[in-house]
């Protein structure tokens, strides 16, 4: 008996550390993904400015009672440039959010701009997908590709011609 108890007790420690580590590559994929991250950078966002709000009208309350010349207890007041500080670098880290994903969401335009559809293949005639291209169009998409490669190849053969030849001294040319 003391067997068959251990059986399950293993099994679901096995299963919880499986959960566990899905969970895991689930976050981290999460993380890398800026629209999530974006997500779950606002809550933090809006509580730093509630911070920074309050310890603003702390200081100017504070700054207020020293200025009327009234007493006010020695009590330290918290640092509005280390909230405000916070706040801003919170900022960053949305505004490279949001960089990433316009980042991404151009290459991925720019991905299906250049190769929108895939060449149904000649071994598999009865599955038509309806959402590919003729080899026609596929012949006409390369073309325009080697033809862009070579544009670009020619364009870094002249910039490197005049940057060697600003190189010489000129008389030698």
């Amino acid at each position: 008996m003391a067997s068959q108890q251990h059986q399950p007790v293993g099994s679901s420690c096995q299963s919880a550390s499986l959960q566990q580590q899905q969970q895991l590559q689930l976050s981290q994929q999460q993380d890398f993904d800026p629209v999530h991250r974006f997500k779950m950078l606002i809550p933090q966002l809006k509580e730093s400015l509630q911070n920074l709000m309050k310890i603003a009208s702390l200081n100017l309350a504070h700054n207020t009672t020293i200025d009327n010349g009234v007493k006010s207890s020695d009590a330290t007041v918290p640092r509005f440039d280390k909230s405000l500080e916070e706040f801003y670098a919170l900022c960053d880290q949305l505004e490279l959010c949001l960089r990433l994903a316009y980042e991404c969401l151009s290459q991925s335009i720019d991905s299906a701009k250049h190769s929108p559809n895939l060449v149904p293949t000649a071994t598999k005639p009865d599955t038509v997908q309806t959402e590919s291209m003729s080899y026609g169009q596929y012949l006409g998409m390369i073309k325009s590709q080697i033809s862009c490669a070579k544009d670009i190849h020619n364009a870094l053969l002249e910039c490197s011609k005049k940057i060697a030849g600003k190189g010489q001294p000129p008389g030698i040319m």
